[in-house]
């Protein structure tokens, strides 16, 4: 038994990616599974390719996390398939590529509107169930941009970095109400967020980034995610050793890590 067992998981940006090897590894698990994205055809393709051998319920839920006058009404109806909300993993979001200078300030809003806000919207409505039960856990899957930077990424990382800040601070507040935080800060996962990463135009640059080639795979991401999970961990860094070796350079050598980084190459 561990503590997943028949607990009621609401999975964000479940369709493709992280969050489609997430929903494969944790309905591994015998768990209510509410799964949500965009594309409800997506959806069911992933809840359908799901093993429920270990008795893990699956539903579905078509959520736009940019779409901010749903959400609240979303969360009512998350709460509403298994009763209630034990575990939110927001894991829902989309990437840049481009200059600061090249990027229109509607791409930048839109990278916060989703990123951040349609996250954070998600959790605040949830919290007062949670609280008042003492019980709930929120998972965000942020990136090792959240703590480190990277040229072509400005409001990506922005985005990041803010969810840092919120996720962090609810968890000080809601200590005593044993609601647990786990930040996830993946680095270069073989997904396609890269193909979908906004252009400073707002197109998508459709095209995989080398780092993302050789990237860590999506499963093995998921299985150290789910990992974490159970084991209550704070913050957890999934990556290669150049991604983690940046984010502790920029901790304790933030001088030799700016030098470091106008050299990387990102796309």
């Amino acid at each position: 038994m561990t503590k997943l067992d028949n607990q009621v998981i609401w999975l964000t940006g479940a369709s493709s990616g992280i969050g489609e090897s997430l929903a494969y590894e944790l309905a591994k698990y015998p768990v209510k599974l509410i799964l949500s994205a965009r594309r409800e055809a997506e959806l069911q393709r992933v809840k359908d390719a799901c093993s429920t051998s270990a008795g893990a319920e699956i539903a579905i839920l078509t959520l736009d996390l940019a779409a901010a006058d749903t959400l609240e009404q979303a969360c009512e109806d998350a709460a509403e398939i298994f009763g209630r909300v034990d575990v939110l993993i927001n894991n829902g979001g989309i990437s840049q590529r481009d200059m600061i200078v090249n990027t229109d300030m509607e791409v930048s809003r839109r990278l916060m509107e989703v990123n951040y806000f349609g996250s954070v919207a998600l959790s605040k409505y949830l919290l007062p169930a949670m609280a008042e039960r003492k019980s709930g856990h929120h998972v965000i899957i942020t990136s090792a941009v959240g703590i480190i930077t990277t040229p072509k990424r400005s409001a990506y990382a922005a985005s990041k970095h803010a969810l840092h800040g919120f996720y962090d601070t609810l968890r000080a507040e809601h200590h005593d109400d044993n609601i647990k935080v786990t930040i996830v800060c993946p680095g270069y996962v073989h997904t396609n967020i890269s193909y979908n990463a906004l252009m400073g135009d707002g197109t998508k640059q459709n095209k995989l980034d080398n780092a993302q080639a050789t990237g860590l795979s999506p499963e093995y991401t998921a299985r150290k995610i789910v990992r974490s999970i159970v084991r209550d961990k704070q913050e957890v860094y999934i990556g290669g050793f150049k991604e983690v070796f940046g984010i502790y350079l920029k901790r304790f050598f933030p001088y030799l890590f700016s030098i470091a980084v106008r050299k990387m190459s990102v796309t």
